[in-house]
């Protein structure tokens, strides 16, 4: 292990003693599955749990022969070369089923530090674990309460997951401590584009159905995912695309091509619900995250919109400077 543990309550070392991780004043995490537990098992990031571990291998490139689309927005996102990564400590926050830590190890040779507030971390486990085990070390913890000093990692990301932490800035600040003096760190995020942004079915049902029963949830978007869907791609046939906001089913428009039926359904479904489900869901402007990044020790290097097939538009890199 080239990365520190300690607790993150108080800083002293963790050492690995059976089935926990335990530090000198007696203070003990559970070992379940092979995975460290720092978080409790209720939390806000719950629905993310059952998300990930239904649809677990639904947007993994190697599900589908010739996928590269987690592979491609990793890369374009980030605008790292593998190669560059080789022997590279890298933090991830916000792994859910492990479509990106897939892309790190199947395609660098970098130790991929890997971090999820909920149990979708038994699925990034089950879907990853075995492609280069020594290279990947999987966490169950809190954005704010990771177990590794600060200044332990060369990079960080963290891709489609910010929008859903309680506080956005104190988890960008949580991340760029993390990295060392000089490493970078890349987030993308649901980005705020104008007063229309909210004008939106996402937003304007989330009060309700956020609180609803998951399963609950799931079950009536299982029931209207498809006819919605049909209803969205008959207005954009008929030029009336600006009315799909409103209705109640996530954009297609970055599936891959070529989904049966079934495969389509699924990824609608997995959309709708990530939409739909999330204790919290906070789009931002460009300018303000790249204020935050300033804020907490980072010079900017790009903020703006990087449109493309499943993205989320919104990038903001830079470079821990203090």
């Amino acid at each position: 292990m080239t990365v520190k543990l300690i607790n993150p309550s108080t800083g002293l070392p963790l050492k690995k003693i059976k089935n926990e991780l335990r530090d000198e004043a007696g203070a003990t995490f559970p070992i379940v599955n092979g995975i460290p537990r720092l978080a409790p098992v209720d939390n806000y990031a719950e629905s993310f749990g059952m998300q990930w571990n239904k649809f677990a291998a639904t947007q993994l490139d190697r599900q589908r022969s010739g996928m590269t689309l987690s592979r491609d927005r990793f890369f374009t996102t980030t605008a790292w070369d593998p190669k560059d990564l080789s022997g590279l400590d890298i933090l991830e926050v916000g792994s859910g089923a492990g479509r990106f830590s897939q892309a790190v190890l199947s395609n660098t040779e970098a130790n991929l530090w890997s971090v999820d507030y909920s149990t979708a971390v038994d699925a990034n486990q089950k879907n990853n674990g075995g492609i280069a085990p020594t290279r990947f070390h999987l966490f169950q913890c809190s954005v704010y309460e990771m177990p590794f000093p600060d200044g332990s990692f060369d990079r960080a990301f963290c891709l489609g997951v910010l929008q859903h932490t309680p506080n956005f800035s104190e988890s960008v600040r949580s991340i760029i401590r993390k990295v060392r003096v000089g490493g970078e760190i890349v987030v993308d995020f649901y980005p705020i584009t104008g007063f229309w942004t909210k004008l939106h079915a996402k937003y304007l049902l989330r009060p309700a159905t956020k609180r609803l029963p998951k399963t609950t949830l799931l079950r009536l978007i299982e029931r209207t995912a498809r006819p919605l869907g049909s209803i969205a791609r008959g207005l954009r046939a008929a030029g009336l695309g600006i009315l799909t906001r409103f209705v109640p089913v996530a954009d297609d428009r970055g599936f891959p091509r070529d989904l049966s039926p079934e495969e389509y359904r699924e990824w609608l479904v997995l959309d709708t619900f990530d939409w739909y489900s999330p204790e919290f869901d906070q789009p931002q402007r460009v300018a303000t995250v790249a204020r935050m990044f300033e804020q907490h020790g980072a010079e900017v290097t790009f903020a703006g919109m990087l449109p493309g097939p499943g993205s989320s538009g919104a990038v903001v890199r830079g470079i821990r400077r203090r």
